[in-house]
């Protein structure tokens, strides 16, 4: 249910999947400039899976979003600061070519 701290707030949201020469995507969108922060879990009710080839659907659904509490925002930040920098690591070591 999420760490202590945390709180469910429901939310009205438009879902948007295409499936298109031009693009494959699925989209969430939470209505109403609800914003989503580091640690919140978002889940949305009742979304369409697929869309036929060519087409391209939009619905309006509601989601429920676990709002992270103070001490699993810090976390998640830390966590992703670490992965982050794991993509910095380079070698500088000379490469001979045979």
């Amino acid at each position: 249910m999420g760490w202590p701290g945390s709180r469910t707030v429901t939310v009205p949201c438009t879902v948007e999947i295409e499936h298109t020469p031009e693009s494959l995507h699925a989209h969430v969108t939470l209505d109403a400039g609800f914003e989503i922060e580091p640690g919140d879990e978002v889940q949305v009710h009742d979304a369409p899976t697929q869309v036929a080839y060519g087409e391209r659907l939009t619905v309006a659904r509601t989601a429920t979003v676990i709002r992270a509490g103070a001490l699993e925002r810090a976390w998640t930040k830390l966590i992703a600061h670490l992965e982050l920098t794991e993509l910095f690591e380079v070698s500088f070591s000379e490469r001979r070519t045979l």
